[in-house]
């Protein structure tokens, strides 16, 4: 009792130091960024809480459907209990259920498999904590929640006979399915589903202010999937339902429900809510501005603390990346890690505004590298989805550490987790380690990978730096050595900046690309083009960069060219502010005018208080808080630098956690506008070019290798080696003649005391297997051409990242090809090469057929082959053998049927598929 009476004083207390304070929620509208493509979603939740509670309009896994709500629509399929803000992959929606009512308990609602109502944006409201719809049934819904517990409220506008309809076979794909009936009115369970993350096992427990008068659980192959709970009800009658969540078991999500919701008073939860998220948004207090201002400011504020996740129950227990049960040890374990959106400004913002939180986050990397033997990249329920590039939780522990979140004993507690993702041999950073850069032929979006793997090996090597300074660095004996070592690599972006274009260019085989086009889409670059990959990441922007060249991004023409990619969006010239890479380029001008000048355009005119106020994906906070700082008037210059780049608040004055701007952010810290951080590489010089005409050669090739660092410079030596041969000093051109591998380094004799090598270009030259022809009656796409229409008969076989170039991609279209083999020659088999990636749209062909010609004219089949489609991705040589007598023919037809539409099920569903082929073998 007498701990009741304090928590009830504290309550009291801290009630009373809120209404000293400014009520902060009366400018958030939840609304924001659930039109257009913002991906957000509108139902209650509180900061950083294990349930979103909110409803459903989408349940097809589209792009803009993410959240599971879209602003446009007019249909409610269910209010379900988890969700994901500002994503673009869809996720989540566990645990939903549906209210109806009818006239007689007898109509067979079991047998209906998915419940809708219709709904209008004028019967619905959304505050913090707080949901209400009237749904055409004339059934009122309000939501409202805890950190881990959801309560619904049904409100009858007519007497009948009520069912609630909970569905487990909601949205993604349900692999296993519990339903158990405790008593009329409690029930429990879990659901383990795959979508985004492969393997989802979540548990529930609800219960219901009354007791079931009817109840129907639905079987299926996959266990219990449904519930129907029916009850009589008159009008004006309420019927309430609990439900709380659990990573770990039933159990689990009953003692969270009992913890934080041992009552049935819904303006309870509903106002403590409010309060939750009022001290939350009290963290940073603006003055002065216009009503738009602070209702832009408070809704990014607000959309920044809702990820990440905290994922343990109330006794501190939660299901970790290795699915065993763990218990956190005086923090509380996270989940949701958008780390290639979060690291750029969301990390930054809060490692100052709730170090408390920010160092429970850094304990959870700590604790999901020794479950899992990975720090998180893009984490998702205990998954790691591998969505993005780079490891930038390298990125938040050296910001964290910075900011005084974490002390220098965590930092060196961690230091094994950061080397250990830096020489892993995950997404080329093998390839990155051995040559010093990535080119097309290592990896897929090569050129960004290589720019933000620069960054996070600058991170490394500052890590190591600051325990080198300190009497820790006895418990790593090579940490010097690391730290020279990262610090190279922390430099790799330069093998790939063209000198004589100013880009960021990919390199193929240890060449430029040929035909660049920097305003291009393609994949040598993640969701952006070089125009956007220009000025890299913070970390190595400041030795290209240039106000000349900034000022030129933003007042290019905004067209690009290639790929349509939803993400680039909010265009100022090539500046797209509505993907990540182009976040940090306004504060680049060493111009303090120039970045108050696109700051305050950026912040005017790509964020409102509107469903569609968002210009781009929320990115779970990433996009808010580039706009909350910049609302403040200042940007992280880089984050692990400690430095920030002032612009112009939009507030008249600005508290953070009680104190103003400069001594929040500036307290301390060395700052100069005019001296923007940039890691000047040293002793390093980019790799040469090994320049030739085409990969593949008919009898010989001539090669030559040109210097990036300098084309003049009279102190660099050029070397090269060919095949395992000694290494030659460069003096002209050479000519090849069979199958070789030719590598090339440059000796950078300018330093007196020391001369050293660049890293190291590799090209693989190949002779052509054969002379035959190809004729192809179908036209490939521009983006997928395997070099070419010879690119099929070149000998060079694409792996299953198909984005590296290798493979051709048909679209909408059979292919149909002629080949030409010179001669007539006998014909046992042939193989094809064709790639499954249906996520991507490409199905393999659902019929190959052979046909052989003596004159090219007419034309027999041989054989043909019907394929199935199955769940496995990947490449596979399809061997098509000639059955029957085996004639020789000079000319062999190829047809692949196209799939077709694609189907129901797919996020893509009623588009065109995809064919990718490769290499026709003859034999």
């Amino acid at each position: 009792m007498r701990f009741q009476i304090v928590l009830f004083s504290l309550f009291l207390s801290v009630l009373a130091q809120l209404n000293a304070q400014n009520a902060y929620t009366q400018y958030v509208n939840p609304f924001v960024g659930t039109g257009g493509h913002g991906h957000t979603f509108p139902g209650s939740t509180l900061p950083y809480a294990l349930v979103q509670l909110s409803p459903d309009t989408r349940i097809d896994g589209s792009w803009d459907g993410c959240s599971g709500y879209h602003y446009s629509d007019s249909i409610i399929y269910g209010f379900s209990h988890t969700h994901l803000s500002g994503t673009g992959v869809s996720d989540y929606g566990d645990i939903s259920f549906m209210p109806t009512i009818v006239s007689k308990p007898v109509e067979p609602i079991q047998k209906i498999d998915t419940l809708c109502y219709s709904f209008s944006h004028n019967n619905e409201k959304s505050k913090p904590g707080y949901y209400s719809v009237l749904l055409d049934n004339g059934i009122q819904v309000e939501l409202s929640s805890t950190t881990r517990v959801g309560i619904q409220k049904y409100t009858y506008s007519r007497k009948g006979f009520a069912w609630v309809t909970l569905n487990l076979k909601h949205r993604d794909q349900l692999l296993q399915g519990k339903i158990i009936q405790n008593s009329n009115k409690s029930f429990s369970g879990f659901r383990r589903s795959k979508a985004w993350a492969e393997d989802q096992l979540l548990y529930y427990y609800f219960e219901l202010s009354r007791d079931a008068e009817s109840i129907i659980i639905s079987k299926d192959s996959s266990g219990e999937t449904k519930v129907n709970l029916g009850f009589w009800v008159k009008k004006g009658e309420h019927i309430l339902i609990k439900t709380a969540l659990s990573s770990v078991d039933e159990e689990g999500a009953e003692s969270n429900l009992k913890a934080e919701m041992p009552h049935w008073d819904f303006e309870k939860v509903r106002k403590d809510a409010d309060l939750a998220w009022n001290i939350e948004l009290n963290r940073i207090q603006v003055y002065g501005g216009t009503l738009i201002q602070k209702q832009n400011f408070y809704t990014a504020l607000y959309h920044c603390m809702i990820h990440p996740n905290v994922m343990n129950d109330v006794d501190g227990r939660y299901r970790g990346r290795d699915k065993m049960v763990h218990t956190a040890d005086g923090f509380n374990y996270y989940t949701v890690f958008s780390l290639w959106d979060t690291y750029r400004a969301l990390h930054p913002l809060l490692n100052v505004i709730d170090k408390k939180r920010s160092h429970d986050f850094i304990m959870t990397f700590k604790a999901q590298y020794e479950q899992s033997g990975r720090l998180p990249m893009w984490e998702l329920w205990g998954n790691e989805t591998n969505c993005m590039i780079g490891f930038h939780s390298v990125s938040v522990i050296l910001d964290s550490y910075k900011n005084g979140v974490i002390s220098l004993e965590e930092l060196a507690d961690l230091y094994p987790a950061v080397r250990a993702e830096a020489m892993s041999n995950r997404f080329g950073l093998d390839k990155f380690r051995e040559k010093g850069f990535l080119s097309i032929d290592d990896e897929s979006e090569s050129v960004s990978k290589t720019i933000e793997y620069s960054y996070d090996m600058w991170c490394i090597s500052q890590i190591a730096r600051q325990i080198l300074n300190s009497k820790l660095k006895v418990r790593f004996p090579d940490l010097y050595k690391d730290a020279s070592l990262f610090e190279g690599y922390s430099s790799s972006w330069i093998n790939l900046y063209n000198q004589k274009s100013g880009f960021m260019t990919p390199r193929l085989n240890g060449n430029w690309i040929q035909n660049f086009d920097p305003k291009q889409v393609n994949n040598h670059f993640t969701e952006a083009n070089a125009w956007q990959y220009r000025f890299g990441v913070q970390q190595s922007s400041g030795l290209i960069a240039n106000d000349d060249k900034i000022s030129k991004l933003f007042n290019t023409d905004s067209k690009t060219t290639g790929r349509e990619q939803s993400d680039i969006s909010g265009l100022i010239g090539q500046y797209a502010h509505g993907n990540e890479p182009s976040h940090h380029v306004a504060y680049l001008f060493k111009s303090q005018d120039s970045t108050i000048k696109y700051t305050s355009k950026i912040c005017a005119e790509m964020y409102a208080p509107e469903p569609d106020g968002l210009i781009g994906n929320e990115d779970c906070g990433q996009m808010s808080a580039w706009y909350v700082f910049s609302a403040m008037g200042l940007y992280p210059d880089c984050p692990g630098s400690d430095r920030y780049v002032k612009s112009k608040s939009l507030f008249d004055s600005v508290l953070v956690d009680g104190k103003t701007i400069q001594e929040t952010f500036f307290n301390r810290r060395v700052f100069d506008f005019s001296d923007a951080i940039s890691i000047v590489p040293g002793r390093k010089v980019s790799a040469p070019i090994n320049s030739y005409k085409s990969t593949v050669f008919k009898d010989s090739v001539l090669v030559s290798i040109l210097s990036n660092t300098n084309y003049n410079d009279v102190n660099s030596k050029i070397k090269y080696q060919i095949n395992l041969g000694k290494f030659k000093h460069y003096l002209k051109p050479f000519w090849i003649h069979e199958n070789s591998i030719v590598k090339a380094s440059i000796q950078d004799t300018n330093y007196s005391f020391l001369s050293f090598y660049s890293d190291v270009a590799v090209a693989q030259l190949f002779k052509r297997p054969n002379s035959y022809s190809i004729q192809i009656k179908s036209v490939y796409n521009s983006q997928y051409t395997a070099g070419g229409d010879d690119g099929l008969l070149d000998g060079l076989i694409g792996d299953d990242d198909w984005r590296k170039g290798r493979w051709q991609g048909y679209q909408g279209q059979d292919f149909e090809a002629v080949i030409d083999r010179k001669e007539k020659m006998n014909l046992d088999s042939i193989q094809i090469g064709f790639i499954d990636d249906k996520r991507s749209w490409i199905f393999l062909p659902s019929q190959v057929i052979v046909f052989g010609s003596s004159d090219s004219s007419s034309f027999i089949e041989i054989n043909q082959l019907s394929l199935n489609q199955t769940d496995n991705s990947g490449s596979r040589r399809l061997n098509v053998s000639i059955q029957g007598n085996r004639e020789s023919y000079r000319y062999i037809k190829v047809i692949a049927k196209n799939f077709g539409k694609l189907p129901d099920n797919h996020p893509g569903a009623g588009g065109d598929a995809f064919i990718f082929i490769d290499e026709l073998t003859f034999h």
